[in-house]
């Protein structure tokens, strides 16, 4: 059961991370709006944080890189939590949001963040 579990969660990781990279490039304009104004480069950090969600989810589906991935998720994830942090800091920039869900992404960053850890570690160690 376990394991169904770890590998339930891997593939919540993957779709999270394969998609919402794919959407950088679709939707950029949403991302770049999110940014807060003192990181640089918007768009371009904007296509290459979506690069790097897909490179690394797709490191995922590679048991022998799948610790790496989930190490290199981790390390993105908590690089891009100051979008978050801004929307929440700044509720009346996105007022097509509802505060509320502004509070339930970074819980939901958290879960993620145990999730992509769960998942990726080696059952074997």
């Amino acid at each position: 059961m376990k394991k169904f579990a770890s590998y339930a969660a891997l593939a919540i990781v993957f779709v999270w991370f394969m998609f919402g990279g794919i959407s950088h490039f679709t939707n950029p304009d949403f991302f770049v709006a999110i940014m807060p104004p003192y990181v640089p480069w918007h768009l371009g950090m904007v296509y290459l944080s979506g690069a790097l969600e897909v490179l690394f989810a797709a490191m995922l589906l590679l048991p022998a890189t799948r610790q790496l991935a989930g190490n290199l998720l981790i390390a993105l994830t908590l690089a891009v939590t100051p979008a978050n942090i801004h929307m929440w800091l700044n509720p009346q920039l996105f007022p097509e949001v509802e505060p509320a869900f502004l509070s339930i992404r970074l819980v939901v960053q958290v879960i993620l963040l145990f999730l992509i850890w769960w998942s990726t570690r080696d059952a074997r160690r």
